[in-house]
């Protein structure tokens, strides 16, 4: 199979890059995309992300988080360092643990327009509590926002019956 040539990829100017800036401050301008070899084909993409950080915007103390965004793609996808650092732009931003899982599908929507997308976010206890916000969107019209639907009333059909994050 083909590799990519670099016109494929003009896009893409964070991966390979030995110059790498870390952004403390959340920047949704550090995702990229590239295109999709594959659009005609209706496939999961998965990433985990163990060490997702932000800060209480009430008390500026840091929350730890296990993010699972999941896609389906069309024509456009994101490319993991760039997602990586974005989500590290999150390090010093204060929001709520829902606001972060929403903005998050929010900027990856508009990037990429998929046709399916969820974000989870695991987030480790505080005061006791733990709090793990599910959202997703599926394209308007399509059976992916039938299969929205059904996903976000199903979601948590197994959930932990003990983990002590």
């Amino acid at each position: 199979m083909a590799g990519r040539s670099n016109e494929d990829l003009k896009e893409i100017t964070l991966l390979g890059n030995q110059g790498t800036k870390y952004v403390f401050n959340y920047d949704p301008t550090l995702l990229e995309a590239f295109d999709n070899k594959h659009p005609d084909r209706a496939y999961f993409v998965k990433f985990n992300f163990p060490e997702f950080t932000s800060l209480c915007p009430v008390t500026g103390q840091p929350d730890f988080a296990t993010l699972y965004i999941s896609y389906i793609p069309t024509i456009k996808m994101v490319e993991s360092k760039s997602l990586k650092l974005y989500l590290f732009s999150f390090r010093n931003h204060g929001d709520f643990h829902e606001d972060c899982v929403n903005i998050i599908m929010n900027d990856l929507i508009e990037l990429m327009n998929p046709r399916y997308i969820e974000v989870w976010g695991k987030f480790t206890p505080r005061g006791g509590i733990s709090i793990d916000p599910y959202c997703n969107w599926g394209q308007p019209g399509t059976k992916y926002e039938t299969m929205a639907e059904h996903r976000l009333m199903n979601h948590d059909m197994y959930p932990e019956k003990i983990d002590n994050r």
